[in-house]
C-alpha cells in the first residue's frame, strides 16, 4: 500500500501536495493538522474539497482516500508515527521552518521503524534551506530519506466557504481557492524519477528559480499590489482598471529584474534565462497576477513590510541584484519609495530602513535611498 503524509492543511498543501499525491495514484493520503473542527469535517467524509482558478472560471477537485489526524492527540499521534513509517512520499507546508521542532520528533520515531526505506520529502516553506533545516531537525540516520526543497510559483489562499466556493468538506468554515498552474520545481537527488506526486519538475541547480521566483515573481507581485493598493484596489484583478500600471510592472519585472537575472544565469541554458523565455515568463505572470477568478487580496501581498523591505527580501534584495548585474532598478524603486514611506508612517524613512539593514551604513545604502528619492 503506498501512503503520503502530508504536514499542514493549508491551501499550499491541498492545491500541489495532496492533488498530485491524490493524481499520482496513493492508496491513502494521511495528513497531520492541529485544527481538530478542520480534521473531523474532512475525516467524515475521506476527501477534500479544492476550488481551482482557472483564466475564465472556478471550478472544483475533490482528492479521495484522505485521512487527517492530530498530533496533539495521542491515539491520533500513534497513527501518524506508523504513517511516517510507511510514507514513500512526504511534505511540510507549514507558516515557517520554526515548525520543524513540533513534527520532528514523531516523524524520527517513524522513520526508525523502517530505516532503509526510501523517502523523498518536499518542504514548502518560505525558505532557500528549508530542506536542510528539516533535515537537521530530524537527524541524518536515514539513508535513504532525501530532503527537497521547491520553488512554488503557485498563488492560492483562503476563502470563506459559500455555495460558489466550497470548503474543504461539507461541513469546514473554509475553503482553498487556489491557481491552476501546476509547474513545481524540486531539487534533485537519487531516485527522483520514481516519485508519484505529479506536476513536480526536477532541477539539478534551485537556486536560480528561487532568485526569479522572488526576485522576480514576487518583487514584481508586491510592486503591482502596491501600485493598486495607491488607487484602493482590494484585489489584485482590481489593478486592471490601470493599464498604466500593469505596463509599469512589466518594464520592471522584464526590464529590470529580467534583464539582471538573464544576465546571471546565463551559462545555465535554461530557456526561462533567456530573453525570450523570460519575456514569456513575465507577460504569462502578469496575466495570472490579475486573474479575476484567483481575487488575490492586496493586503496579504503587502503584509509583513519588515521582512518584505528587508536586505535580501523581494524589494530591496531585487534592487541589489539588479544593481549587481550593472543595471538600474529605476522602476521597481518607485515602488520601493512608496512601501517605504507606508512602513514609516511619518516617522524618518532612513531610519526605519537603518533598523532593517545590515550595518554599518555603506554606500550600498546609499545609492539604494538615492534611487528611491528618501
Amino acid at each position: 500500500m503506498s501512503t503520503f503524509v502530508g504536514i499542514g492543511l493549508g491551501p499550499i498543501q491541498t492545491g500541489i501536495f495532496l492533488a498530485g499525491a491524490a493524481k499520482g495514484g496513493f492508496d491513502r493520503i494521511v495528513i497531520a493538522e492541529v485544527n481538530d473542527k478542520l480534521k473531523d469535517a474532512v475525516n467524515e467524509v475521506g476527501s477534500v474539497t479544492v476550488n481551482i482558478a482557472a483564466d475564465d472560471r472556478v471550478y472544483t477537485e475533490v482528492y479521495p482516500n484522505v485521512e487527517v489526524y492530530n498530533p496533539n492527540n495521542p491515539d491520533d499521534l500513534k497513527k501518524l508515527v506508523d504513517a511516517a513509517a510507511e510514507a514513500s512520499e512526504l511534505a511540510t507546508a507549514l507558516p515557517s521552518v520554526k515548525f520543524y521542532a513540533y513534527c520532528a520528533g514523531w516523524l524520527r520515531e517513524g522513520f526508525a521503524k523502517q530505516p532503509e526505506r526510501v523517502r523523498f520529502f518536499y518542504t514548502a516553506e518560505n525558505n532557500n534551506h528549508a530542506a536542510e533545516e528539516l533535515e537537521k531537525a530530524i537527524g541524518t540516520a536515514f539513508p535513504n530519506t532525501y530532503y527537497l526543497n521547491t520553488v512554488i510559483g503557485k498563488m492560492s489562499g483562503v476563502v470563506a466557504a459559500s455555495p460558489e466556493r466550497p470548503g474543504l468538506a461539507p461541513k469546514a468554515e473554509n475553503g482553498h481557492l487556489v491557481e491552476e498552474f501546476n509547474t513545481i520545481y524540486i531539487s534533485k537527488c537519487p531516485g527522483i524519477e520514481n516519485r508519484k506526486v505529479q506536476n513536480l519538475f526536477v532541477k539539478d541547480d534551485l537556486f536560480p528559480f528561487e532568485d526569479a521566483k522572488l526576485y522576480g515573481h514576487n518583487a514584481t507581485h508586491f510592486f503591482l499590489a502596491t501600485l493598486g493598493k495607491t488607487k484602493g484596489c482590494q484585489t489584485m484583478d482590481e489593478v486592471r482598471a490601470y493599464p498604466e500600471f500593469i505596463e509599469k510592472a512589466r518594464k520592471a519585472f522584464f526590464e529590470e529584474s529580467g534583464k539582471a537575472l538573464v544576465k546571471k544565469y546565463a551559462s545555465l541554458n535554461d530557456e526561462l534565462f533567456t530573453e525570450a523565455g523570460f519575456k514569456a515568463y513575465v507577460d504569462g505572470l502578469l496575466v495570472r497576477m490579475t486573474n479575476p477568478f484567483l481575487k488575490d487580496a492586496i493586503d496579504r501581498i503587502t503584509r509583513d513590510p519588515e521582512r518584505k523591505l528587508s536586505w535580501d527580501d523581494r524589494v530591496i534584495g531585487t534592487m541589489r541584484i539588479i544593481m549587481s548585474q550593472g543595471v538600474t532598478p529605476a522602476t521597481f524603486a518607485e515602488g520601493a519609495k512608496i512601501a517605504a514611506e507606508e512602513f514609516a508612517a511619518g516617522e524618518d524613512v532612513k531610519a526605519k530602513l537603518a533598523a532593517l539593514w545590515p550595518q554599518p551604513w555603506g554606500e550600498e545604502h546609499d545609492k539604494l535611498c538615492a534611487l528611491m528619492g528618501i
